[in-house]
Formats: C-alpha cells, sequence, structure tokens
C-alpha cells in the first residue's frame, strides 16, 4: 500500500535529500582537496615549490604544462617517475592518494585537462630523426639525454623556468602518448623556450616524423611493478658479542676493508633526551673517498646517505648491528645507473656486518 504525501511534504523531502547529498559531495571533495595539498606538499613541494612554479623539478602550474598533460599522464609519471633524473618514482602510493595529488595540481588548470588516446603515428623514423638533430638537439641533447639544470647534476639559472627535458628517458616515454608529443611540438611551450612547430618551419608530416622518432627511443614496457623489488629498508643483524666488544669489532672490520674510519659517536649525541634505562646506541661513520666521489658524480643524492654508518644498539640484553639497506634506496633513486654502486655497497654493509658478527 502507498502512502501518498502532499506536494509540499515531497519538496520538502526533495530539498533535504538535494541538500544532504550536495553537502556530502562537498565534503568529499573538500576532503580529498585537503589531502591531496598535504600529499603535494610532503612529495612533491621540494622540488616544484608549494605553487607548483617550480624550481629543481618543472614548473607544474606553468599553464603550456597543463594545457598538455592529461590526468593519466600525470598519472603515469607519478608512478614511473623519470628513471636516472630527480623524479622519483612513488611505486608505492596508492591509487586514491595519486588521484588526490592530480586533483591538487588540477586547481590550476584554467581550463579542462586533455585526454589523450592510444593513437601511435607512423611517420617516417629516419626524416624525424634528420629533424630532431636540425631542430631539436640544441636543447635536448644529440642523444636526446636532455639538458643540463634538471636538478640531476646541475642546478639551472635562475631566469630559466624549465630545462629541455630528457626525450630518450624511459619514464617519460611509457607515460606521454603520441597525440601529446604532437600537441608540444605543433604549439610549444609559452613561458619557456620551446618554440612552436611554426616558428620552426616545420609542417605537420615533420612533426609526425619527429613524434615517430621520440617514440622510436622507447626501449621498456615500465610498470610500477617492474620498479619494485622486495628489499628492506635496513639490513639487521644479531651480535653475540657484548655492546662494546661488537663496536670494537666493526671498528676492525671496517679498517679491515680499506675504509677509513671517521668517528663514532652516541645516537643521541646533541638531543635534549636521554636513553631509556638498559638501552644503548651508538654510530660509527666511515668512508672510502674514492668511492664516494665516484658514487657522487653518479647521483648527488647519494649525499643523503654518506659517509657510511652503522649503528650498534643494545636493549634488554640484546645487541644488534643494522645499516640501511642500499639495495633498498637504489629502487627509491631510480637511477639504473646507481644500481652497481648500491650492489657494491650492500655487499659492503653485509661483510662488515658478518666479520663483526664471527
Amino acid at each position: 500500500m502507498f502512502t501518498i504525501y502532499p506536494r509540499s511534504r515531497i519538496t520538502k523531502w526533495l530539498m533535504y535529500l538535494f541538500t544532504v547529498s550536495f553537502s556530502l559531495g562537498m565534503s568529499a571533495t573538500a576532503f580529498s582537496s585537503d589531502r591531496g595539498a598535504s600529499l603535494y606538499a610532503e612529495n612533491c613541494a621540494i622540488c616544484h615549490a608549494d605553487n607548483g612554479k617550480g624550481g629543481m623539478g618543472i614548473p607544474l602550474s606553468l599553464k603550456s604544462f597543463l594545457d598538455s598533460a592529461s590526468n593519466e599522464y600525470l598519472r603515469q609519471t607519478i608512478r614511473l617517475g623519470r628513471p636516472g633524473r630527480i623524479m622519483p618514482s612513488y611505486y608505492w602510493m596508492s591509487e586514491d592518494d595519486i588521484d588526490a595529488i592530480i586533483q591538487y595540481i588540477s586547481g590550476w588548470r584554467t581550463s579542462p585537462a586533455p585526454v589523450w588516446s592510444n593513437f601511435e603515428f607512423k611517420g617516417d623514423i629516419k626524416a624525424g630523426a634528420s629533424l630532431y638533430q636540425s631542430h631539436c638537439a640544441s636543447c635536448h641533447g644529440k642523444k636526446a639525454e636532455g639538458g643540463t639544470g634538471s636538478g640531476m647534476r646541475f642546478s639551472r639559472p635562475r631566469d630559466l623556468p624549465i630545462t629541455a627535458p630528457s626525450l630518450n628517458n624511459q619514464g617519460f616515454l611509457n607515460s606521454v602518448p603520441d597525440q601529446m608529443l604532437q600537441h608540444i611540438i605543433l604549439n610549444g611551450r609559452d613561458g619557456t623556450p620551446m618554440p612552436d612547430a611554426k616558428s620552426l618551419g616545420l609542417n605537420k608530416r615533420d612533426v609526425y616524423n619527429l613524434v615517430s622518432f621520440i617514440r622510436s627511443l622507447q626501449a621498456d614496457q615500465l610498470t610500477s611493478k617492474s620498479l619494485y623489488h622486495s628489499e628492506p629498508p635496513s639490513i639487521i643483524v644479531d651480535s653475540p658479542y657484548s655492546f662494546d666488544e661488537t663496536v670494537e669489532n666493526i671498528k676492525r672490520a671496517i679498517t679491515g676493508s680499506n675504509f677509513v674510519l671517521i668517528r663514532d659517536q652516541d645516537l643521541l649525541d646533541g638531543f635534549d633526551t636521554r636513553p631509556l634505562e638498559g638501552t644503548r646506541q651508538k654510530i660509527i661513520y666511515f668512508c672510502n673517498f674514492s668511492f664516494l666521489y665516484e658514487a657522487l658524480k653518479i647521483d648527488p643524492r647519494v649525499g643523503m646517505f654518506l659517509p657510511c654508518r652503522i649503528t650498534v644498539t643494545e636493549a634488554d640484553g640484546k645487541v644488534q648491528m643494522m645499516s640501511i639497506n642500499p639495495k633498498h634506496l637504489s629502487q627509491l633513486f631510480n637511477n639504473s645507473d646507481l644500481d652497481q654502486s648500491c650492489d657494491e655497497m650492500y655487499e659492503l654493509y653485509s661483510g662488515i656486518l658478518e666479520d663483526a658478527s664471527l
């Protein structure tokens, strides 16, 4: 049996439901926006600046960038990063968090995000290679390796809002569709040194050929899973010796591995706090300066965990030795050139810890 309400009552119910639904939608949007702002501040602002104007990283709020960057391009870029450049891979981030960051970045858009298809251009790669050397190599590099000042090894001049990106970067090539490449070449990037095709004297066929040449540089099919290896963040080894004996054993193992012992200090040295009762912690610093300089030339970010260090802890009578796991850091850096150095560092740490525990 149906109950028939007066029209005025129905109207009130509809208004109520509309108000509740609208409020819930606004709350969800506001929450997502706040979440995106927080995630952006935590993960992106250090390179791209709070306002997206760029710094070590490219300016994300640049209109000509946003007019070409689809949400899917942003998603893939966050997922894959730029191997060998400053942009890491956020392979570990949830889809919801990535969507929240994209929504926050989209707040700088003045027009809807473009949507590109997966259509592949079939241009003349050889002709495109010739055009590239004539019109693009002076900025993007003869081998499409990108300009200096990417934040990788050099800082760019302050009056240069963006450095020519690496076009042979597999993270870029696995993120950018052909239509987006065509759009960028046709329109250039206002606010950057990137000119449009017309000013370079390029016609539509030339652009097709350039896009096909750039696509031919793609060697790998990357996914976020292919960038991830199950490596713990630290190496931890139990010591059969006392705390003081373990510290001395590590020092001997360090010098025996042709490393220079720099110093050792209490973990809390310089902090206005005291260790918990029954606990001890000490850090031992050491270095091989030749190795350090070579690693820094590959990627300055290794300076974040150099000089080398091993921490010895004691709690409830149990002594442990621990260090960072260079193999874990290797995938965070997303730089295949650094992988061998990180593997060598892993073997070094493991060897020292093993020697100290014998």
